[in-house]
């Protein structure tokens, strides 16, 4: 179960960053998200356990000043995602601890942003066509890896 469907995957991509994705793409995009989000997760499973806690909070998460900007972005895109897919998705990950009612209810933009982010990397190293070769979301996917 993925985090985002196809369809919304492509839909902020246009609205994101004027971008259009083949399908065959979609999944590695999909795919790349996830595992953002699941390291998110993670880091925020590590916070929450050094401050002596078994409930995550929305500032367990290591959300940058660039990832916040870019956050309040997205929300001015009025788009929604499912809270319901980020939830399955959550429970296909191996066991974490409880998430706080203030991160569950901002999974979405969370996702939605680490969406966001990576469409507007990929706009960088778009051409004029505004169509994402292999190439340049390789690139975009690496960058984003460097600095989630």
């Amino acid at each position: 179960m993925a985090v985002a469907g196809a369809h919304k995957i492509e839909a902020l991509f246009k609205k994101a960053a004027t971008l259009q994705i083949s399908k065959e793409k979609v999944k590695e995009i999909s795919d790349v998200i996830d595992q953002k989000f699941h390291d998110l997760l993670l880091i925020g499973e590590a916070n929450a356990k050094y401050n002596g806690r078994d409930v995550i909070w929305y500032s367990d998460l290591p959300l940058t000043k660039a990832f916040r900007e870019s956050m309040q972005k997205f929300q001015a895109l009025e788009e929604e995602l499912a809270l319901q897919d980020v939830l399955d998705h959550i429970k296909t990950l191996p066991p974490m601890y409880t998430l706080e009612a203030e991160l569950e209810g901002k999974l979405t933009e969370i996702v939605g942003t680490l969406i966001y982010i990576l469409a507007n990397i990929a706009k960088e190293f778009s051409s004029d066509d505004n169509v994402v070769s292999e190439d340049e979301l390789k690139s975009a996917i690496r960058i984003l890896n460097l600095t989630i």
